[in-house]
């Protein structure tokens, strides 16, 4: 008998996120981190959109969108000229913008989300070894700097625990890639320029078109707070950094704290003298757009660089995610919410399993869609920190729609499929099967008056099957009960159903009925070009998992055999 169902190493987003979503689905849980604290700095800022429409289905986002600060966009200088601006613009169905909130802001949110949960995290707490078979993994842990307290017995680990990842090593997992040559400074402080909030500053001296001087300054919530990084300068003789030669000579330090490089892998912040205020004030005055002051230095380092990407995403009972699967540069601020979305795809999955409701194969698509995705952002981030994001060759539309990971889809999942309708609008391909739900506003209910949106359907932690008629469409009311009955009953109940229909048209709800959603204003037609009557079934991660129209007897059932276990 296993102690807990999920132990989660590792307490920052990643396992947080993953602890959060197993909890809600009421999954025992434990979760640890060998950190006595957490950190309070900031090592990742950058809040997609796609992030943002995960923490509202996990119940964060209100508090999350208070702490954070707007991101409008980014201005490139070259040589002290302004070369271009982004504007980072969204379609107006895309609820949520771009953020910044530092990390440390980011776990304090889901912890405190965690503990609403009862769970807490486990601190000083460090895995040592585990070791599994085909029933349990038996994990040994070390509380403080003890060398084994604990034996917990769990039925599945995830492994959240960063780019040296023990839970990796431990595995047997390659971890590829390469570092850049380049140290880097960071640092936190306030700036009093006359430059716009909310624009990222990207300045750069280049030499026969090559960049041999780099600063960027992202803005984070608070009075002209800034997190600014830049190259390191290099010592006289070409090697090292002339604030942190120590950042080679502390390698032993780094793999003593846990965070050093004996795997080969350097990578984030290093030990070693810290950055001062006039290190970073030094490089300002030659880069900075305009003469400004920094002041109020809250924390400061020297980082590096990996891109890095394991060949596989976990063995047998064991998983990883997050920074523990692939690093690589903070370009587009892409590392976190990319782990995030790592655990969000996995607990649902994870959550099935323990209960005995997973079809078999259902957790080996975690890795056969996660791992092109984590593939696909480690090759354009290496490529933008080189070239910058403006060298991009897509259009900028859809470059701004890829940062804010709207594009990540599974269309090649074993466990998404089939549709036996296409969407009648062009526009509405991102709604086949594999691809990202789209929200859509002004819907309405018999009983409520105020308008709502599509996301509010979503916060369960089931599935969501949508009933579709339009207004030519007679027979739903007669076989809408039967479906919904039918799926819900194939699902082993994990799943809710709503008939979606025009206002004035389509069934009315009677005690037989699914809940009817009137799609008032057409936007659900719009979005999904839905058409005639079909069943758009929607993921717990808010994507589309099949379309099939009704008159297809079976495919619906067809679909939830991929997912839900033989009765």
């Amino acid at each position: 008998m296993a102690d807990v169902d999920v132990l989660v190493v590792g307490a920052g987003p990643v396992g947080l996120t993953a602890a959060i979503e197993l909890a809600r689905r009421g999954v025992r849980c434990r979760i640890i981190d060998k950190l006595a604290e957490p950190m309070m700095y900031a090592k990742a800022v950058g809040i997609q959109p796609r992030t943002l429409e995960v923490w509202d289905a996990m119940g964060v986002v209100r508090e999350a969108l208070d702490a954070a600060e707007p991101m409008l966009g980014q201005q490139v200088y070259v040589n002290g000229r302004e070369v271009s601006t982004m504007t980072l613009t969204l379609p107006p169905d895309v609820p949520y913008g771009f953020a910044a909130l530092p990390q440390y802001e980011v776990e304090r949110i889901l912890t405190e989300r965690l503990a609403g949960l009862g769970v807490r995290v486990e601190r000083d707490a460090r895995l040592v070894s585990f070791e599994q078979d085909a029933e349990r993994v038996e994990a040994v842990v070390a509380r403080g700097t003890g060398e084994a307290d604990e034996q917990i017995r769990a039925r599945y680990l995830i492994g959240c625990d960063g780019a040296h990842s023990v839970v990796r090593k431990t595995l047997g997992l390659t971890f590829e890639g390469d570092a850049f040559p380049d140290s880097y400074m960071i640092g936190d402080v306030e700036l009093d320029w006359s430059l716009p909030r909310g624009y990222v500053i990207r300045s750069m001296h280049q030499t026969g078109g090559k960049t041999d001087e780099l600063l960027v300054c992202v803005p984070l919530p608070g009075h002209k707070r800034y997190r600014i990084s830049m190259l390191a300068p290099t010592n006289p003789d070409g090697t090292g950094t002339s604030t942190s030669t120590d950042a080679h000579a502390h390698a032993d330090a780094d793999t003593a704290a846990g965070n050093g490089s004996a795997d080969g892998v350097r990578h984030g912040m290093q030990q070693g003298r810290a950055p001062e205020l006039a290190d970073l004030q030094d490089v300002l005055d030659r880069l900075s757009p305009e003469p400004v002051t920094a002041d109020h230095l809250r924390w400061s380092s020297v980082f590096r660089i990996s891109h890095r990407l394991v060949d596989h995403y976990g063995r047998g009972r064991v998983f990883i995610a997050g920074d523990a699967a692939h690093i690589h540069p903070p370009t587009g601020g892409q590392g976190m919410n990319t782990g995030i979305q790592d655990a969000y795809n996995l607990a649902w999955k994870l959550a099935l399993a323990v209960e005995g409701h997973a079809a078999e194969g259902l957790l080996d698509s975690y890795e056969a869609e996660r791992l092109p995705v984590a593939e696909e952002v480690v090759g354009r981030t290496v490529r933008h920190a080189r070239s910058g994001i403006e060298s991009d060759p897509d259009d900028p539309a859809t470059v701004v729609k890829r940062e804010a990971q709207l594009l990540v889809g599974y269309p090649d999942s074993p466990i998404v499929g089939p549709s036996t309708t296409r969407p009648s609008d062009a526009g509405a391909l991102s709604a086949q099967p594999g691809g990202r739900a789209p929200d859509c506003q002004k819907l309405h209910s018999a009983i409520a008056t105020y308008p709502f949106r599509l996301f509010d359907l979503l916060r369960g932690t089931g599935h969501t099957l949508l009933l579709y008629a339009d207004g030519a469409a007679t027979s739903a009311g007669s076989i809408f009960p039967q479906i919904a009955a039918l799926a819900k009953e194939r699902a082993d109940g994990q799943l809710e159903t709503y008939a979606v229909v025009p206002d004035g048209a389509g069934p009315t709800a009677d005690g037989a009925m699914p809940p009817v959603v009137r799609d008032s204003a057409g936007q659900f037609r719009a979005a999904y070009g839905a058409t005639g009557m079909e069943a758009i079934l929607l993921r717990p991660d808010g994507y589309v998992g099949t379309r099939v129209a009704l008159t297809e007897d079976g495919a619906l059932l067809d679909h939830l055999n991929r997912i839900f276990a033989s009765a």
